[in-house]
């Protein structure tokens, strides 16, 4: 590969063939049917022959996927990961383009997991878009099925419509601004359509709009003068609440007036009241300084108390100290004697045991006996087992017995069910009979033989009930022999007698048999009604059925001749549901052979349960006899380990004696050492105490001054409110005045707040020059604005219906309409803009779409009257202005008895389409601006004579001098045809004797076929 790819590089180096993105190599990995494989076409035609199923398709699929094309388009698989060889996990494509001074090497690495791939442009990683990109710019579309065109896509070409086929036309030969040019004509017309229409609505908006503003005129007048109105009104009641302040500011200042000259004769009365005011509050600090003094003294006392309770509690804390030493010394002398009683239980306890050790004989062997019962446990257990073991079997063959019950008891369902459904039948047909059914069931006893039902020959009986009843006859007729062997009638088309095609109860059979000879009347199949004449004049049957009906071959008694009836045969209604009695019967037998043996087990299960609970009771008395004799080995050495606890648990109390007299000793110490800490508390206390006496003393001296002070001012008090009641009285007065000036202050400000609200004033804000002006034309008082006020109100109320909704929407109605006017010429310039650049576009267009369908039909036309045919290419347009419906149209005749007809896919045969398709793909060729081209078996729908001129046509064209490259892959050629030295053909062969591709040497085969030539010839 490597070397390939060497090669590729040197071949650029001269003048070569190839044209700029021709294919140069084509490798293959795992790839579809191929292992590996390496394909090198021509430069110009490129023949690819091969049986089908070689390989020839999955080079066309590797060309395609190799160069970014969609799995899709090849219509084989959606997923690209469906083109890994079976039994592979990744396959590689690499395709190496022509390009000066350096051949493009694209790799495509295929997963199967994920359905995932991998790119690389010249070994190089690469991104998808970067490969579209430069395959882009080689001109290469895979998509186009003017220039790729793969074996299941060939019907879909001629299934193009006019505008696909033009586009596909402009992608594959037209120059690079064609198509665009198309694209932006299509995209300027849709503009301009989108344009107009928009104009146009628009336009009629824009009328209504006028006509609705017109209709809001009138309205709007009529607003304005109620406005104004209004106006009046909302400013009248801007300057009542302005009117009332004023008065209310007038009424303030009045009162604040005189209240100055109360507050000053209050003065006066003051100044005369002074003296005695200062000794009464002489006498009042002498009473604060007594009263300060006294709750110093009591703050002592306090003091003072609070310590000597604190050392009160410390005494009785002492107390209780050396109560909890002598309550911890009675504990550990309780202690000490219940130490001396434990040990004296304990060794009356091990004195016990020792005499019962000692008095205790050598204990006997009991092991044989423990053995001899071990020995009878072993075989209890092994009976019991045994019971186990049968009862599983009993009981899994009772499970058995009662699924197979269950079993039976549903198929008897099942065939009840159809009894009840066909008596159901019965009942609605013929009510009488079942009526008789019924009754024969109730009363068989009645009957010496055996009864079938139903009963067919008419009887009456105490129920008046019409029905049918038979006999049988006394003999059975149920096995009688028919007059021939069925052998015989096989040549005619016949299978078996009637007889042999139901079953039935053997009265019944015997009956029908005798009645109406069923054992003796043949049934065929098409074959014995086609021949049916041949078969009544040989066979001499007197009675026939076929699938669909019956034939009654009787011989008249007068002329001998031969007389047919037939019948057709109405489907089936009463014996459409069959009951196999032969099978209820041996389910029946079955059911009560299952229940026989059921009761048989629960027997047998009985007795082993009873045998079980005996043996439980002998295992039970055998297991409490071995543990008595367990238990009687085991006593002495349980005593011998219970009386060494019990020495031990002895030693252990010896060792934690307590010494009273130790502990007596200490307990002393500390309660003297707690008695002199109680002394030292003592004389604290008694301390305190002496300095608690005089501070009592000195309160109650302080107690008998502040009485002696409170009396002197009680006593000045009483003379000064003598001379105090005008002062009460002015003082009055000057409270109610402040109260009613602090009321009309604060009515001042609530009217100030309401008036700046009411005129939408901040606090802060000057009294606006607008609102003074006009206030001055309006009244001063309030008598005359509410008489204004309420006439303007009257006015205005006159004024029903109107809002500012009106007048808004007149307003915005009106902007609106200079809105949309300036937008209507804002479009109306961009529709010219578009208009103009169409103009532009199309001329330049047209004329490059005219020049390439000119040579296209010049081509086309050529190649159809080298065939004696007649066909045309021209330009197909529905309507000058709708650019996205222009197409090309091909016309063909191929009988000079018919006229020219535009190519369809319903019209012409399958021949003439792909001689059309061809054809027109050849005009293509030369005027290709693609590197190359891929047309996969579109020879298999010609017939032999137009195969070869086509393929003439197609050897001549694409060996010409710097042509594109040419891919005609087909599975078979006809003989002679003619060939050209540029031309490549590529042979696809498959199987399991091939050769490895690098094992394949041409120049020995040719050697070889030499050698062997050189040997026939001598």
């Amino acid at each position: 590969m490597a070397a390939a790819w060497e090669k590729g590089k040197a071949v650029e180096s001269g003048e070569s063939p190839f044209v700029l993105g021709s294919i140069v190599r084509i490798f293959m990995k795992n790839f579809l049917t191929y292992t590996v494989c390496e394909v090198h076409p021509g430069p110009n035609l490129n023949v690819v022959v091969g049986a089908n199923g070689t390989g020839k398709s999955s080079i066309v699929c590797a060309i395609c996927l190799g160069l970014a094309g969609k799995p899709a388009f090849l219509g084989r698989a959606d997923k690209v990961g469906l083109f890994v060889k079976q039994g592979c996990m990744k396959a590689i494509v690499e395709i190496e383009l022509f390009k000066s001074p350096e051949n493009i090497l694209i790799t495509r690495e295929i997963y199967v997991a994920n359905n995932t791939s991998v790119w690389f442009i010249n070994r190089k990683p690469a991104t998808l878009k970067t490969v579209e990109e430069q395959i882009a710019a080689l001109n290469i579309q895979v998509d186009n099925l003017c220039q790729f065109l793969p074996q299941d896509k060939v019907g879909e070409f001629t299934r193009l419509s006019k505008t696909e086929l033009l586009e596909a036309t402009e992608k594959s030969i037209g120059s690079p601004e064609m198509y665009q040019f198309h694209c932006e004509l299509k995209n300027f017309r849709e503009k301009e359509r989108e344009l107009e229409n928009f104009f146009r609505e628009k336009n009629t908006s824009l009328e209504k709009m006028k006509q609705r503003v017109e209709r809001y005129k009138q309205d709007v007048e009529r607003y304005h003068e109620c406005k104004r109105h209004v106006d009046l009104i909302e400013m009248l009641e801007r300057k009542r609440p302005w009117v009332e302040y004023e008065n209310v500011r007038e009424q303030h200042e009045e009162v604040k007036q005189c209240r100055n000259q109360v507050k000053k004769e209050l003065k006066c009365l003051r100044e005369l009241q002074a003296p005695w005011t200062r000794k009464i509050q002489e006498a009042e600090e002498n009473l604060n300084n007594l009263d300060m003094k006294t709750r110093d003294n009591t703050a002592e006392i306090r003091n003072i108390s609070q310590k000597c309770k604190e050392k009160q509690d410390a005494l009785e804390m002492k107390d209780k100290q050396i109560e909890e030493i002598n309550q911890a010394f009675r504990m550990k002398k309780d202690e000490e004697t219940n130490r001396q009683k434990k040990i004296y239980q304990t060794q009356q306890i091990i004195e016990e045991w020792q005499s019962e050790l000692d008095t205790m004989a050598v204990c006997e062997n009991l092991q044989p006996q423990i053995d001899a019962v071990n020995t009878e446990l072993k075989k209890l257990q092994e009976e019991k087992a045994n019971i186990d073991n049968n009862v599983s079997d009993l009981r899994a063959e009772k499970t058995n017995q009662e699924r197979e019950e269950k079993r039976i008891i549903d198929r008897l369902g099942q065939l009840n069910n159809i009894m009840h459904v066909k008596e159901e039948k019965l009942k609605q047909r013929f009510r009488d009979t079942h009526s008789a059914l019924l009754w024969l069931r109730n009363n068989k006893d009645k009957f010496k033989k055996k009864t079938c039902e139903p009963m067919m020959l008419e009887v009456r009986d105490r129920q008046n009930l019409r029905v049918n009843a038979v006999c049988a006859p006394d003999k059975s007729c149920a096995e009688i022999l028919p007059s021939r062997p069925i052998e015989e009638l096989h040549r005619y088309g016949f299978y078996s007698y009637l007889r042999e095609l139901f079953d039935a109860p053997s009265p019944v059979m015997s009956y029908l048999c005798y009645q109406y000879r069923v054992h003796d009347v043949p049934v065929g199949t098409q074959k014995t009604r086609d021949m049916i004449e041949r078969v009544i004049q040989e066979t001499n049957l007197k009675q026939i059925y076929t699938a669909e009906e019956r034939y009654v071959i009787k011989m008249s008694s007068y002329t001998k001749q031969t007389i047919t009836s037939n019948i057709c045969l109405k489907d089936a209604q009463y014996l459409t549901s069959s009951v196999d009695t032969e099978e209820r019967g041996q389910l029946e037998n079955q059911r009560q052979n299952i229940s026989n043996t059921l009761k048989s087990l629960d027997a047998r299960l009985t007795a082993l349960f009873e045998r079980q609970k005996l043996l439980d009771l002998k295992d039970n008395k055998l297991r409490q006899e071995k543990k008595a004799l367990l238990e009687r080995e085991n006593r002495r050495r349980q005593l011998e380990s219970k009386i060494g606890v019990k020495y031990d648990s002895l030693r252990q109390l010896e060792q934690d004696a307590i010494d009273l007299e130790k502990e007596f000793q200490l307990a002393n110490v500390k309660i003297k050492e707690i008695n002199k800490q109680k002394a030292e508390l003592v004389t604290e206390l008694m301390h305190l105490m002496k300095r608690i006496i005089p501070l009592n003393v000195d309160k109650v001296d302080l107690a008998f001054q502040m009485t002696r002070v409170t009396a002197k001012k009680n006593r000045l008090q009483s003379e000064y409110k003598a001379g105090t009641v005008q002062l009460r009285a002015a003082q009055q007065r000057l409270h109610e005045l402040d109260n009613k000036k602090q009321h009309l202050y604060d009515k001042c400000r609530e009217l100030m707040k309401q008036a700046q609200h009411i005129c939408r004033l901040r606090p802060d804000q000057d009294f606006p020059e607008e609102f003074q002006v006009a206030f001055q034309t309006l009244p001063n008082t309030l008598e005359e604005i509410d008489a204004f006020l309420n006439e303007e109100k009257t006015r205005a109320s006159c004024f029903t219906g109107l809002s500012s909704s009106v007048v808004e929407e007149y307003n915005k109605q009106t902007q609106e309409i200079q809105q949309l006017t300036e937008y209507l010429e804002e479009k109306r310039n961009e529709l010219n803009n578009y208009k103009q650049n169409i103009s532009q576009i199309k001329e330049k267009w047209i004329n490059l779409l005219k020049v390439m369908i000119e040579q296209i039909n010049e081509k086309f036309s050529k190649f159809f009257s080298s065939m004696q045919c007649v066909g045309e290419v021209d330009l197909h347009k529905e309507n000058e202005e709708e650019y996205e419906k222009y197409g090309i149209r091909i016309r063909v005749k191929f009988h000079s008895s018919t006229e020219l007809h535009e190519l369809t896919p319903y019209y012409h045969s399958g021949g003439e389409k792909t001689v059309s398709t061809m054809l027109y793909l050849m005009a293509l060729q030369e005027l290709n601006r693609c590197p190359f081209r891929v047309v996969d078996e579109i020879n298999q729908g010609m017939d032999p004579t137009n195969e070869r001129r086509v393929f003439e046509m197609v050897v001549e064209t694409a060996c010409k001098k710097r042509t594109s490259q040419y891919f005609l892959i087909t599975p078979k050629l006809l003989q002679n045809l003619t060939y050209n030295d540029k031309m490549t053909v590529l042979f696809v062969y498959n199987g399991p004797f091939m050769l490895e591709t690098y094992k394949w040497n041409l120049k020995c085969f040719k050697k070889r076929q030499r050698r062997l030539s050189n040997i026939t010839a001598s």
